[in-house]
C-alpha cells in the first residue's frame, strides 16, 4: 500500500538506460556482490573463527535454507507493495545480513546474520525470476537470461578479485570485507530504487498460493535442482576447506576462475538453450552433473577438485532452460505466486539436506557425492519428458512419446 506513492513519483517513462532489462541487471549486480562475499568467506571464517566442523557447517546451511523454503509467503506481500519493491528491499536486507556476518565468530551469532542475509537473498531472488519472464520476451529470455547471470559473474568477479587483494596484499581483516561488500549491496539498491521509475505489470498478478496439475513437470524439476544443488553449494567448497586446506586466498582464486568461464559462456548458453531447447540443454547439464558428482566422491589431487568445481558451476548455469520451460507453458498470471511456490518446493530438501548430510559426511564424505550422482541421474530422467517445443497446450511427455495434454480445463479457476 504504502508502494503506491512511490510508483506515483516514479510514474516517468522508461526512457534509455531506464529500461527493465537494465534494472534486472543493476540488481543482479548487487545481489551478486554481497551473496559472492558471503558465500567466498563463510567456510574459512567458519573454520578458522568459529570452530566449525561438518556438523556445524551443515546445519548452518540448513539454516540458511528456511527462508528459502517460506518463499511461498511472498505473494502475500503483493498486498502491500510492487513486485520491484519488495526486490530492493529485499537486497538491503541482503547487504546488511552480510555486514553483519563478520562480527559474530559463534554459532548463534552466524545463524542470525546468516539469516537476515537469507531472507534477503531468497525472497530476492523469488521476486527477480517472476519479474524476469514477465518483463522480458519469449523469444529473447533465454539470451537475456544469459547476459543478466553474466553480469552477476562480472560483478562477483570484482568482488573475488577484492577479496584477494584485500586480504592477500591488504591484510585486511574478513570482518571489515564483509561489511565492505555487504555495505556495497545496500548502496545499489537504493540507488537503483532512487533512479528507476516503477516499471507497470503487463498482467495482473494471482495474490494467493495455488498449484496447477500441469506445472508437476516444473515442479519435479524445481524440486529436484534445490536437493542436488545443497551437495554442490553446502560440501563441494567445503571439501576445498577440510581435505585440501585451501586458504581464503586459493579459495577466492577458484571463485575468479569459476566466474570469468561463467561470464563468457553464460550469454552463449543462453543463446543455444534458444537454439536447442530445454530438453537437449537439461538433458546435457545433467549428464554432465553425474560425471562431475562420481568424480568428486573418489579424487584426491586438489588441481582435479577445483576442475570439478568449476565443470560443477558451468553445467547449474544451464538451469536457465528450467524458467524458459516455464514461462512457455505457465499462464502469464502466474508468474508471482509461482515463482514463490517454487522456491519453497525448491528449498523442501534444502532444508533437510545439509544438517543430515552433515552427519553422512562424518562418516564417509564418497558418499554424499554419489548420493549427489543418484540425484542428477533423476532429474536426467525427468527432462526427456520435456517436449520438444513447450506450450500451454504441450506441457510434458508421459511414455515415450505421448504428449500429455494440459490439464488447465479441469483445474479450478483461480
Amino acid at each position: 500500500m504504502f508502494d503506491k506513492s512511490a510508483a506515483d513519483r516514479n510514474s516517468t517513462a522508461a526512457t534509455g538506460w531506464r529500461r527493465p532489462e537494465v534494472l534486472l541487471v543493476i540488481m543482479a549486480v548487487a545481489m551478486s556482490v554481497a551473496f559472492s562475499t558471503w558465500m567466498d568467506m563463510i567456510n574459512n571464517f567458519a573454520v578458522e573463527r568459529a570452530k566449525f566442523t561438518g556438523v556445524e557447517i551443515g546445519f548452518l546451511q540448513s539454516f540458511r535454507e528456511i527462508p528459502g523454503f517460506l518463499s511461498f509467503a511472498v505473494v502475500f506481500l503483493l498486498f502491500l507493495m510492487r513486485e520491484q519493491t519488495i526486490a530492493l528491499a529485499a537486497l538491503v536486507l541482503l547487504g546488511l545480513g552480510t555486514a553483519a556476518t563478520g562480527f559474530f565468530p559463534n554459532f548463534v551469532g552466524l545463524c542470525v546474520t546468516t539469516m537476515v542475509m537469507s531472507v534477503g537473498f531468497h525472497y530476492y531472488e523469488a521476486v527477480a525470476q517472476s519479474l524476469a519472464l514477465q518483463w522480458l520476451d519469449k523469444d529473447k529470455a533465454a539470451h537475456t537470461l544469459g547476459k543478466i547471470i553474466a553480469a552477476g559473474s562480472l560483478a562477483s568477479l570484482g568482488a573475488f578479485a577484492f577479496i584477494y587483494l584485500a586480504i592477500e596484499m591488504g591484510g585486511l581483516d574478513m570482518v571489515w570485507v564483509y561489511v565492505i561488500g555487504g555495505g556495497a549491496t545496500v548502496i545499489g539498491a537504493l540507488a537503483a530504487w532512487t533512479l528507476f521509475p516503477h516499471f507497470p505489470e503487463a498482467v495482473e498478478q494471482k495474490r494467493k498460493l495455488f498449484l496447477r496439475k500441469r506445472y508437476w513437470l516444473y515442479y519435479a524439476l524445481t524440486f529436484m535442482r534445490g536437493a542436488r544443488r545443497q551437495i554442490f553449494v553446502v560440501f563441494a567448497g567445503f571439501l576445498m576447506v577440510e581435505k585440501f586446506g585451501f586458504s581464503v586466498s586459493e579459495i577466492t582464486l577458484m571463485y575468479l576462475v569459476n566466474h570469468v568461464i561463467n561470464m563468457v559462456a553464460a550469454p552463449a548458453l543462453g543463446r543455444l538453450i534458444g537454439k536447442w531447447g530445454e530438453r537437449k540443454a537439461l538433458s546435457l547439464e545433467y549428464l554432465g552433473l553425474v560425471g562431475v558428482f562420481v568424480a568428486y566422491a573418489f579424487v584426491e589431487t586438489p588441481w582435479i577438485a577445483v576442475g570439478l568445481y568449476i565443470a560443477d558451476h558451468f553445467f547449474f548455469a544451464m538451469a536457465i532452460a528450467i524458467k524458459t520451460y516455464f514461462q512457455k507453458i505457465a499462464d502469464p498470471a502466474d508468474m508471482a505466486s509461482q515463482a514463490g511456490v517454487a522456491f519453497s518446493i525448491n528449498h523442501i530438501a534444502a532444508v533437510v539436506i545439509p544438517a543430515a548430510f552433515g552427519f553422512l559426511w562424518l562418516v564417509s564424505p564418497s558418499a554424499v557425492f554419489l548420493v549427489g550422482a543418484a540425484m542428477a541421474a533423476a532429474s536426467l530422467a525427468l527432462s526427456l519428458l520435456i517436449p520438444e517445443n513447450p506450450s500451454p497446450q504441450r506441457v510434458a511427455l508421459v511414455g515415450r512419446w505421448k504428449a500429455l495434454a494440459p490439464l488447465a480445463a479441469r483445474e479450478p479457476a483461480e
